[in-house]
């Protein structure tokens, strides 16, 4: 009940009061037409939040019908020994890096790069306002709103920080804020840290990483699909896939698929081992050595709440939460490639999988290929976690001779599964996706709750449909040209039941399954086409004649069914539209 309707509602009772009969009558039907404005304002209060396609402020507006509230997951407490406790935990892996930092002698072919006051007022004006505050506690809608009038001092302060390679300390500073990975934590590791560091510093941030790609060699890992343009784990997923069909397309071999798991893998970085890294790729010196400083004498503590721990400075890692640290660490596995041709790396971040093509019983080089992968991990300082690295085995020959011999990583046996999450997409040992679909079908399902409560609380259509699409059709939708094709019937029509009952709650035309896949492989078979740097780009080569792409030679329905061909058919069905 808002103020105006509560005022009317004091004057109604007390014109009651005062026997009155006339000034009872007006003030009701003054409370009465309050309570209708009140009603009509809430409406389009709740409409605001559906008025785009933010996901999150659909949720708001979720959570508004429902009267929904989240409960605080981080730990309230006053125990400054526990938060001491846990910033040791989080900075345990200092006493590994026995390598100081030392920084590069200062180079007369690279000089410092140079931002300009345009460029500074823009990363400024486009801070996401609802960010939470850093250690220096300057919220983000104050940057942003005096975007103008600040850019010129940031711009000397930045521009004086990379000449000097050297970043000031209060921009280095991260407050941790330990987050519960479950409802009853019982060590220091069901606490995931989540890291606050200076909002000004994350602007600085993505200044620096613009400047940083325009160093890259064009040479870099393309199986790397974090963190550039043009790829995604929809990407990852299909070219992982298209290797292994492509093998098992030939008589008498199979694939090994090893999902190994890092410990920590962003905290365990050497800065010195990155920056020569950076060198090696030629990337400008007076940028490695500001690198260098941005990493090392860190300060770092845990909050929670008003309670802070002692500080501790750190030398090791890329701190989680910075704009500059995943494409960091993914500049430090660069040169994580396979020995042997006939394997494949696929990186997403720290998301790693060895792919091992096999033919007739040979495993002498997939075997190496992972003993060279523990020892890359050795030398640099990352943690392979045996425990959680899982391994897949997709073998369709009729006549195996008997068991596979499990693999073996620093004294531990790898544990075979029988289906994976690889990168948000189910995997299964047999190349079925019952799995995959059956939980997208739940996951949707219970989406269509909510759109139910949207309908029941009259919004409009076109607030039904953006609801539909956001949250309920991009779930159906998800690596969708990874798995549809070689769906079974049942599999589609249980997917397609979904669409139908959304569009009896919203009461318009969907557009089916089956549709969207074919635009969706059609728009990522384009982008590829325009990208000479994809690792897929060589999979679509024109004919002599120039017109239609060159279809590649399928055996069996698992690989004609695929992304690759599939997209070659599209585009040849296609081709006088496109090469127009």
């Amino acid at each position: 009940m808002n103020k105006e309707v509560r005022l009317l509602l004091k004057a109604r009772n007390n014109a009651f009061r005062s026997g009155d009969a006339q000034a009872y009558g007006i003030s009701r039907a003054n409370l009465k037409r309050g309570i209708k404005k009140a009603k009509h304002c809430y409406k389009l209060k709740l409409e605001e939040y559906f008025s785009n396609a933010d996901p999150r402020r659909l949720w708001q507006g979720i959570q508004a019908i429902t009267d929904y509230k989240p409960s605080n997951s981080a730990p309230t407490t006053t125990d400054v020994l526990f938060l001491n406790e846990l910033n040791d935990f989080y900075a345990r892996f200092e006493r590994d890096n026995k390598q100081p930092a030392v920084k590069i002698p200062s180079s007369t072919d690279h000089s410092p790069i140079i931002l300009t006051s345009s460029d500074v007022c823009t990363a400024l004006s486009r801070i996401n306002a609802r960010r939470a505050a850093g250690p220096d506690g300057i919220p983000g809608r104050v940057l942003r709103a005096c975007a103008e009038q600040l850019a010129g001092v940031f711009t000397d302060i930045f521009n004086m920080s990379l000449a000097q390679a050297a970043v000031p300390t209060c921009l280095k500073s991260t407050s941790i804020v330990p987050v519960p990975k479950h409802s009853s934590p019982t060590c220091l590791n069901d606490y995931r840290p989540v890291a606050l560091t200076p909002i000004i510093m994350k602007c600085f941030e993505r200044l620096v990483l613009a400047h940083l790609r325009d160093f890259l060699p064009p040479t870099l890992d393309p199986h790397q699909f974090a963190y550039r343009s043009n790829r995604s784990t929809e990407d990852a997923v299909s070219i992982a896939l298209h290797s292994v069909l492509t093998h098992l397309d030939k008589q008498n071999t199979y694939a090994r698929m090893l999902f190994v798991d890092f410990s920590s893998a962003f905290n365990t970085v050497i800065p010195s081992k990155l920056i020569s890294k950076l060198r090696a790729l030629d990337i400008n010196t007076s940028l490695c050595n500001w690198i260098m400083d941005f990493l090392t004498s860190r300060p770092q503590h845990v909050r929670s709440g008003h309670i802070r721990s002692t500080t501790v400075t750190l030398n090791t890692g890329v701190p989680q939460g910075c704009v500059l640290s995943p494409f960091l660490y993914s500049l430090f596995t660069h040169d994580c490639r396979p020995m042997y041709g006939s394997n494949s790396v696929i990186k997403f971040a720290d998301d790693t999988t060895v792919i091992g093509l096999i033919d007739n019983n040979d495993e002498t080089a997939y075997r190496e290929e992972v003993q060279h992968l523990a020892t890359w991990c050795t030398e640099n300082n990352l943690l392979l976690n045996t425990t959680k690295t899982k391994e897949l085995i997709v073998d369709f020959r009729r006549e195996r001779r008997g068991s596979h011999d499990p693999i073996h990583i620093n004294g531990m046996t790898v544990q075979p599964v029988t289906s994976f999450k690889f990168l948000g997409t189910h995997i299964s040992e047999d190349l079925s996706w019952s799995i995959n679909t059956s939980s997208l079908v739940k996951k949707a399902h219970q989406r269509l709750f909510f759109l139910r409560t949207l309908k029941k609380n009259q919004l409009p259509t076109t607030i039904l449909l953006n609801f539909y699409r956001s949250t309920i059709e991009s779930i159906l939708t998800s690596c969708l040209t990874v798995w549809y094709g070689s769906c079974t019937v049942a599999e589609r029509k249980a997917m397609q039941r979904v669409v139908k009952t959304a569009q009896r709650i919203t009461g318009t035309p969907l557009p089916s399954i089956e549709e969207i896949q074919r635009k969706h492989c059609l728009r990522r078979a384009h982008s590829i086409l325009k990208d000479s740097s994809h690792p897929a780009h060589e999979l679509f080569s024109l004919l002599p004649s120039g017109r239609r792409f060159r279809l590649p030679r399928t055996r069996t329905s698992r690989l004609r069914n695929s992304f690759f061909p599939r997209a070659v058919s599209l585009l040849n069905s296609s081709a006088p539209h496109i090469h127009s």
